[in-house]
């Protein structure tokens, strides 16, 4: 029978209450884009600066609020992990202990953070002991994680329940992401970045800090790849390479092996180091289950014979067993050989953005990070500084005065602060600094202390000052600083790097091809195989060429090989450069990857025009940059061999104005501006003298009220000047119609422009060859032959181009491709919705 009920029914109606109807999809999508956000940033990715993930950041700094530094006695790990639960992380102990297992484990981590006493785990997979078992305490190396944090280098945040802060980052003195590596699974990501040699990175930091244009051949000079605490050999160069230039990349890493000969004309592969994170036991097992099985032959016993002097793993062959083949087939089927993939992603901008980092990314963001660092704490030092100077007057004016100084306090009744800071003009702090004055300190030995005090404090404040107001000194700080830590903790690579004949590098792996480039107003670019877009005959509606947001459009097209270097210009006059390849591929209507994934643009820096080149090394190669006010500059394509990650300065923008096409030349070319009312200037490129990256320019057209300047061409003779309207009509007109003017004129006619046309949106120069890409704003993009175009003068109207399905629609970009002779019989039309997000 069951109870009555203890309380009232009705005071669980909540009669007041207001019930929300939501759609279960939007509701859903929000709950879960939540929990990844939560994951990626609070759990699973490190930060790009200290390397760490919150629940390590958190252990290592609860032990530094303990007092469990490398010189202090060894505390059972139970007091750790309850700790860490109850100030900062509230979890489960098990992921806390776990976590702090691997900071202790000399085969996990390259150079542990934890120094562990007792039974932490092994090779062979053995769990650690229980917490209640264990002891730890802080390693060496790991005190230089912390070193300075107390001065206010670092942000902190509120744990959990606000009684205490936790620091956001770690002040990381050396450079613990690529030191110690990291792995990490989050929601729809993953991290995995192996560890480093402490002296390579650092070198590579210093030789950054030497020559702030380092390329990544120099980096390499020093960092020469992964160095794994299980040792082990890496074979081969290319994935080393390709990781550190893109982020990605997967190399080879082989056991080290040995023949060894015993008995009667017998041999015995030893094993003494295998590769990174492989279980030996189970490496053992596998291979003993292969001989079982037949899939391994010549192969008598196996056994472990590792003790506390090392790894030796013997593999004893039969009699007529051909130990190379053997051991090649070892290699091929079991972990003795294993491929590590390598993607360095890690959380940037204040741990609010994850990202695919290079190598020189890496060390860029952690370079700023140590210079904010030591800004921070010199600035504390300095507060410091002339607060004590402040005060050491005060106890210096008493010292000269101080009969005078007894007499007022004696005289006083329970004002002697006041009378003091009346009498000797002092303040609140230092009169209470002389009444808390021992009376021990009047003898001519301290007063002498005090002056030699405050003359050193003078001289500290003044440094301080000079450092605060110098970059170059700071960055010189900065290198004496991972200079001693490198000396100190810094030791040889463990992980020895084989060449491996005929290797491939990451270029050759990819097929050249041509590709069609497109760029959106919103900052989206993808690549996708020109051959995606078949011809259709003049007139045509088009083929949906890229799905885009309602409020953004395609602005650049063009094509180029997987193979080329793709120059990226931004408005703030600042250029990046990418390889073909590196652009990620998406299909014809795919809205493509936001640049801010792929380059380093600042908040609110839009890439305005990006170009397509094959050397950059070349010293008789120009670059000719048109702005939208008519300013032209001309710049060697030399000047930008060494690009940086963050960009590189090649133009200075007047207000207003903004980079509207680059052109590369020889030379000897002829420059056409063309406006957006339909006027036109040619010029000889030698009338613009070749200037430096930050020069402004000299003007290249003059500009009536309302016009600007759409585009701007190589004008070679023998072809034609291909000119689009908005509203979808054009003509080819011959480049000779166009005389050469001098620059900085009003130009001559180009197109006739009227309500029917519209304004011109850009101009193209032709052979007859190419086929013509036209994109809409609403995304729509036809490919026609050039030739089907017809000549026309320049003072004519030209012909429909393009029909439009939808009403206000209107061209805003065009391109130039190859040839393609297949030409649809009849205009196709593909519809497919804009999307959203």
């Amino acid at each position: 029978m069951s109870k009555k009920p203890q309380y009232d029914p009705e005071e669980i109606r909540y009669p007041d209450q207001t019930i929300v109807t939501a759609p279960l999809v939007h509701e859903m999508e929000q709950s879960y884009i939540e929990y990844a956000m939560s994951v990626i940033k609070g759990r699973a990715l490190p930060d790009v600066r200290d390397g760490l993930k919150p629940v390590h950041r958190r252990i290592l700094y609860a032990m530094y609020e303990d007092n469990l530094t490398a010189d202090k006695p060894f505390k059972k790990s139970a007091t750790c992990v309850g700790d860490v639960l109850g100030r900062y992380h509230p979890h489960g102990d098990a992921s806390v202990y776990d976590a702090l297992v691997r900071l202790a484990q000399d085969f996990s981590m390259r150079y542990p953070l934890v120094d562990g006493h007792g039974n932490f785990g092994s090779i062979d997979g053995d769990p650690p002991a229980a917490y209640r078992y264990t002891e730890a305490r802080m390693s060496r190396i790991s005190d230089e994680m912390l070193r300075d944090i107390e001065k206010d280098t670092v942000d902190w945040d509120p744990n959990f329940d606000e009684t205490r802060k936790e620091p956001r980052v770690l002040p990381s003195r050396f450079p613990n992401l690529l030191v110690n590596g990291s792995a990490g699974i989050a929601v729809g990501m993953a991290t995995n970045i192996p560890p480093h040699n402490l002296r390579e990175v650092i070198d590579a930091a210093i030789c950054v800090l030497d020559d702030p244009n380092a390329t990544l051949g120099d980096l390499m000079e020093h960092v020469k790849g992964p160095d794994f605490p299980t040792k082990g050999i890496i074979m081969g160069r290319s994935g080393i390479r390709a990781a550190y230039a893109t982020g990605r990349g997967r190399v080879c890493v082989r056991a080290r092996t040995e023949f060894e000969e015993f008995g009667q004309n017998r041999t015995r592969i030893i094993v003494t180091e295998i590769p990174y994170q492989v279980n030996k036991r189970m490496l053992i097992k596998n291979m003993a289950d292969q001989v079982e099985d037949k899939r391994l032959e010549g192969i008598s016993d196996i056994r472990d014979e590792s003790d506390r002097n090392g790894m030796r793993v013997v593999i004893e062959l039969k009699r007529d067993a051909n130990p190379q083949v053997v051991l090649n087939r070892l290699f091929a089927q079991t972990q003795l050989q294993t491929t590590f993939a390598i993607n360095m992603l890690a959380l940037v901008d204040d741990q609010s953005q994850p990202k695919i980092l290079s190598l020189r990314h890496i060390l860029d963001e952690y370079i700023a990070f140590q210079e904010e660092i030591i800004v921070r704490r010199t600035k504390y030092d300095l507060k410091k500084a002339q607060e004590r100077a402040h005060l050491l007057e005060g106890l210096l004016i008493a010292e000269e005065n101080i009969d005078a100084v007894i007499k007022t306090i004696r005289e006083s009744y329970d004002n002697a602060k006041e009378n003091l800071m009346a009498r000797f003009g002092l303040d609140d702090v230092q009169a209470q600094a002389i009444l808390d004055m021992q009376l021990k300190r009047l003898q001519g030995l301290e007063k002498e202390k005090l002056e030699n005090e405050y003359k050193e404090l003078e001289e500290r404040i003044a440094y301080y000052n000079e450092l605060l107001a110098s970059e170059e000194m700071i960055r010189g700080v900065l290198k004496d600083e991972l200079t001693a830590i490198r000396d100190k903790y810094g030791d040889d690579r463990v992980t020895e790097i084989q060449d491996v004949e005929d290797e491939i590098d990451i270029e050759d792996l990819i097929e050249e091809e041509e590709c069609v480039f497109t760029l959106t107003d919103g900052g989206y670019i993808k690549r996708t195989a020109a051959s995606e877009y078949a011809a259709q005959g003049k007139g045509g509606q088009g083929r949906k060429g890229m799905a885009t947001k309602e409020e953004d459009y395609v602005n650049t097209v063009f094509t180029a090989s997987t193979h080329d270097y793709i120059l990226f210009f931004t408005d703030r006059g600042r250029v990046f450069r990418k390889k073909g390849y590196q652009i990620p591929e998406s299909g014809r209507t795919a809205r493509g990857t936001n640049l801010i994934n792929i380059l380093q643009v600042e908040q609110g820096e839009k890439v305005s025009a990006m170009i397509h080149t094959r050397d950059i090394e070349s010293e008789d190669r120009y670059l000719v940059m048109v702005t939208r006010n008519g300013t032209v500059k001309r710049l060697s394509v030399s000047a930008l061999k060494n690009l940086r990650n963050n960009g590189l300065r090649v133009l200075t923008l007047e207000e207003g104005d903004e980079l509207i096409t680059v052109r590369e030349t020889d030379g000897t070319k002829k420059i056409l501006i063309a406006t957006h009312d339909g006027q036109a200037v040619c010029f000889d490129e030698n009338d613009v003298r070749p200037m430096g990256r930050t020069a402004v320019g000299v003007r290249g057209i003059r500009l009536r009220d309302g016009d600007y300047v759409v585009g701007a061409a190589r004008a070679t003779a023998g072809r034609c000047v291909l000119s689009i309207t908005e509203n979808g009509y054009g003509k080819r007109t011959p480049v000779e119609d166009y005389r050469i003017t001098n620059r900085g004129g009003l130009g001559i006619r180009n197109y006739m422009v009227t309500e029917k046309t519209g304004a011109v949106v850009g101009i193209k120069v032709v052979d007859g060859s190419e086929d013509l890409l036209l994109v809409t704003q609403s995304g729509t993009l036809i490919r026609t032959h050039v030739d089907n175009i017809r000549i026309a003068g320049r003072s004519t109207q030209g012909v429909i181009v393009m029909r439009f399905k939808e009403e206000g629609d209107r061209v805003i970009s065009l391109a130039l491709t190859d040839r393609d002779d297949e030409e649809e019989s009849t205009p196709e039309t593909v519809d497919v919705e804009n999307k959203e997000g």
